[in-house]
């Protein structure tokens, strides 16, 4: 399943891409998250792995991320695994003016098990939690 979210925010590529590349801020823009731990690789950077743990609805799941492109500004993409699901994301940042960047989000997922049935019964599902994510961030960004 493959699709694509944007969002528009009313802050300069700069200020965005320093309220986005910060591990501190994920807890500000993302309510359902437990815990994140770094435990491979340059933290941070290329090759980086973390462990994130999140509360979603009653159950709690976890991944594992991996950083497969830092270009920051333009561009921040890695690879999300959890039990019976492979997540591709690449975020591009592009600015609209001085004032307005841009976030325009690919998502790419592959199922296995369990999840593949979530995935064919429920696909819009996740193209909303995706979204979401992007107007949390937005709205902590604006209101930074």
């Amino acid at each position: 399943m493959k699709y694509s979210n944007e969002v528009v925010i009313k802050k300069s590529l700069k200020e965005v891409i320093s309220l986005f590349d910060s591990e501190e801020n994920l807890f500000k823009w993302q309510p359902e998250l437990l815990s994140f731990e770094h435990f491979s690789g340059d933290k941070g950077e290329v090759g980086a792995k973390s462990r994130l743990r999140y509360k979603m609805g009653k159950r709690e799941v976890e991944m594992v991320e991996t950083i497969t492109v830092k270009d920051l500004p333009k561009e921040f993409s890695g690879t999300y695994e959890a039990k019976g699901v492979w997540n591709e994301v690449k975020n591009f940042f592009e600015p609209i003016d001085e004032n307005t960047t841009r976030w325009r989000s690919e998502n790419h997922f592959e199922f296995s098990g369990f999840m593949k049935l979530m995935g064919w019964l429920m696909p819009g599902s996740f193209k909303k939690q995706s979204q979401k994510y992007l107007d949390l961030f937005k709205a902590f960004a604006e209101g930074e």
